[in-house]
């Protein structure tokens, strides 16, 4: 059975251990920790995790920083835990490449099961497909190694927005409503979900299209939601 890595970045000894601890009773994993932002990013380089929680406020560089410096060379997971609790916070926690954002005061053993979530959503490293490149116009998409291109050169997306393009290109002209995109890759209650989807939906096509404005990837359909097509198909 697999291993998996699970990477604790906070600058509070008590939080690390207390994660370490709890994670450690929920499941066999290897716990790397880290206590601020230059050594999160050198060091999940170096170790390559399955999921990082990502402490907000560290001493040298706030987390999203770390998150954007991570998402150069990582698709793992990255989940945030912060004391600030405003709807802009979470969604600029999004908006730089994150998957999750949890508040503090936490229940270590909520994050335990969100990391569990996490884990399965990225279930492509266990069970990879036999035909594990599906093509579309100038995109491919390589669900065994987790890879995307657009005309042969690599596009850097983050874990969640794998997800999504590849939930979409499995439903290749079908109409996928914004609630169902939620409840599928977040796995949670689809309430109050637009903004969120919305701003994954904008970075996607920043990546894959060649005027986000004018997408001729990811379709917009008014009141009824998204349905990925070839570039022709419209």
């Amino acid at each position: 059975m697999q291993k998996y890595k699970i990477m604790i970045v906070d600058d509070e000894p008590d939080i690390l251990d207390l994660l370490e601890k709890t994670l450690m009773t929920e499941g066999d994993y290897t716990i790397i920790k880290a206590e601020n932002g230059i050594s999160a990013v050198n060091i999940c380089r170096e170790t390559s995790p399955d999921v990082m929680i990502l402490d907000v406020m560290l001493p040298d560089m706030d987390g999203y920083e770390v998150c954007k410096q991570i998402r150069g060379f990582s698709l793992c997971p990255v989940m945030f835990l912060s004391s600030k609790d405003d709807e802009l916070d979470k969604i600029l926690g999004l908006a730089v490449g994150g998957d999750d954002y949890v508040t503090k005061p936490f229940s270590p053993k909520e994050v335990a099961y969100r990391i569990k979530a996490q884990l399965r959503r990225a279930g492509y490293k266990q069970n990879p497909s036999e035909n594990h490149v599906l093509k579309i116009g100038n995109l491919a998409i390589d669900t065994e190694g987790c890879r995307v291109q657009k005309g042969g050169a690599p596009v850097e997306l983050t874990a969640r927005e794998y997800e999504i393009l590849l939930y979409l290109a499995e439903n290749k002209g079908r109409v996928i409503s914004r609630e169902r995109l939620y409840e599928t890759i977040w796995g949670e209650d689809s309430f109050g979900c637009d903004n969120t989807v919305m701003v994954h939906i904008r970075h996607l096509r920043e990546k894959l299209e060649d005027n986000p404005a004018v997408p001729e990837y990811i379709i917009t359909m008014k009141g009824l939601g998204y349905k990925l097509v070839e570039p022709y198909e419209k």
